[in-house]
């Protein structure tokens, strides 16, 4: 049902929206632009390459991140009028292409980690070990918490808005899921951070290096780069569970 208010207590709503919605177009029009200016080294480099599991998870989680992107900036937008079905609609397309997005770079950031770890069978159990616990919990999470949501538009002072009604069990869900990633993140760091430092106590005993030590240094860039991102979408994640930040 669409709540109609011309109230001034929404004001500080209206204003946090609309100043969030600034940085969500922004954010898209970097997407778009990233994507368009690379797309020459993308087409000459992996699409008329061959192909491996490596290659698809890549393209998948690129090219999953455009429609995210749209939907996260049309839920965000607050001249654009949806209704109480698309409200749902919107959240369950980011919910659900999160959680998959999310299991791709696992997948993805797993495999580095076997590569780096020399392709050690034992490593390889662990991180399935771990992997596969964590993203079932994920998704079970999720489905459990996108059964409690229901979202309403909210039409205040000409301004559109979709809001959704988080009880306590849907924050409680939210907020264990979000943990989850969190200690999947530090996890995936300090494999990586050991096995570097590993490798180049057993470089300085043996005094050789070169083309291999060049790779471990790209991989560790990647791995703080990745963690760096993780840990701030983490923050914001867990930090949206504060009390101060809902309306009630």
């Amino acid at each position: 049902m669409t709540v109609i208010s011309d109230g001034p207590e929404w004001w500080p709503l209206i204003n946090s929206y609309r100043l969030c919605s600034y940085f969500l177009v922004a954010s898209f029009t970097a997407v778009v632009y990233d994507w368009a200016l690379t797309f020459g080294q993308e087409l000459e480099l992996i699409w008329r390459q061959r192909w491996s599991h490596m290659t698809i998870l890549y393209l998948s989680v690129r090219y999953a991140g455009l429609p995210y992107a749209v939907a996260v900036v049309l839920s965000g937008l607050p001249s654009v009028s949806v209704s109480d079905g698309g409200c749902n609609v919107m959240y369950f397309a980011q919910n659900w292409m999160t959680v998959v997005i999310i299991a791709i770079l696992c997948v993805i950031v797993s495999s580095r980690l076997y590569a780096m770890y020399r392709r050690s069978r034992k490593m390889l159990v662990f991180l399935i070990a771990i992997f596969l616990p964590v993203t079932i919990t994920c998704v079970v999470l999720a489905a459990i918490g996108s059964s409690y949501i229901s979202g309403e538009e909210f039409i205040l002072s000409g301004t559109y808005l979709c809001q959704y009604d988080l009880n306590g069990v849907v924050k409680i869900l939210m907020f264990m899921t979000w943990i989850l990633c969190t200690v999947w993140g530090v996890l995936a760091l300090c494999l990586a951070v050991w096995i570097v430092v590993k490798y180049f106590r057993e470089v300085q005993q043996l005094s050789t290096g070169g083309t291999i030590t060049n790779c471990f240094m790209v991989l560790t860039k990647i791995h703080m780069i990745y963690f760096v991102f993780f840990v701030a979408v983490c923050s914001i994640g867990l930090g949206a569970f504060s009390p101060n930040l809902y309306v009630s």
